[in-house]
C-alpha cells in the first residue's frame, strides 16, 4: 500500500458509521472537515475502545521506528505477516484500532511519470490499524499505522499490498478491548484474513488526475482528486 488515502467523511457520518450509541469526538471535530489526500505524518480519525465504548480520535499517521531501522520515510504500515511476534506484537495484542477510509491511492509507471489509481469500495472502508502513544520530537503523541496484506483486490494489478479491511463483525472483534494471548492472536489473524479477503472482492480501481501526485500542492479539499480521469 502506498502512503496516501482519502477520508472525506465528516464527524457526524463517522459517528453514525463506526461509533455505537453516538460517541464523543470532543474538541477535535472543530478541526476535522475531511480530506481527499491524507499523507504520512498527517492526522486522521481512528476508532478505538479502551473499555468504555468506542470513540473517535484524531491521530498522527506515523510510528517511532525501531532503533535498528535506518532513518528515512515515516513508518506507516504494519505487515499482517509480522503482527503476532516481534516489534508489532505489543500493539497487536492490546492496542488495535480502525482507520476509516473512503479509498486509497496506488501508483504505476516510472518516476516522473507516475499514474495514480484510486481504489474504493461501496462505501466507507474500515482498515485494521494499530495505535500507540510515543515520543515525537520531544512530545508525547498518539500515532497509528495501517495493517497491510498481500493484495487480492483490483489493486493487485497496481500494487502487491493492500490495507487489511474489516467486515462489521470482524471490526467488533478487532476493537474489543482485550489483550490477546497466543491462541487469541492466531484466531484474530485468521479472522482478519477472512474478513480482508471478503472485502477485497468488492474493491474497484480507476485512474485519477495526476494532480494528486504532488503531496505538497494537491488541494486536500478538492473532491475531483478522487474522480475518474477524463
Amino acid at each position: 500500500m502506498c502512503g496516501r488515502f482519502a477520508m472525506d467523511a465528516k464527524t457526524d457520518e463517522l459517528i453514525q458509521e463506526f461509533v455505537a450509541n453516538g460517541g464523543d469526538p470532543q474538541e477535535w471535530w472543530k478541526e476535522w472537515h475531511g480530506s481527499y489526500s491524507i499523507a504520512p505524518t498527517d492526522s486522521a480519525p481512528i476508532v478505538r475502545d479502551r473499555g468504555d465504548g468506542r470513540f473517535l480520535e484524531l491521530v498522527r499517521w506515523d510510528w517511532e521506528k525501531p532503533k535498528n531501522m535506518r532513518p528515512g520515510a515515516p513508518l506507516i504500515n504494519a505487515r499482517v505477516e509480522k503482527l503476532a511476534a516481534g516489534f508489532w506484537a505489543p500493539a497487536f495484542t492490546a492496542a488495535r484500532c480502525v482507520v476509516p477510509m473512503r479509498g486509497y491511492f496506488e501508483w504505476t509507471g516510472e518516476k516522473g511519470a507516475k499514474v495514480p489509481h484510486y481504489l474504493h469500495g461501496d462505501g466507507l472502508l474500515a482498515a485494521a490499524g494499530l495505535t500507540w502513544s510515543m515520543d515525537v520530537r520531544g512530545e508525547q503523541t498518539r500515532c497509528f499505522v495501517v495493517v497491510t496484506r498481500e493484495a487480492r483486490d483490483a489493486g493487485g494489478e497496481v500494487h502487491d499490498r493492500m490495507p487489511a479491511f474489516l467486515t462489521p463483525d470482524a471490526m467488533d472483534a478487532w476493537l474489543e478491548p482485550v489483550k490477546l494471548d497466543r491462541p487469541g492472536r492466531e484466531n484474530m489473524l485468521a479472522l482478519l484474513d477472512g474478513s480482508s479477503t471478503a472485502i477485497a472482492s468488492t474493491i474497484e480501481q480507476y485512474v485519477v488526475d495526476r494532480k494528486v501526485n504532488n503531496v505538497r500542492t494537491v488541494d486536500r479539499d478538492d473532491s475531483t482528486v478522487i474522480q475518474r480521469a477524463g
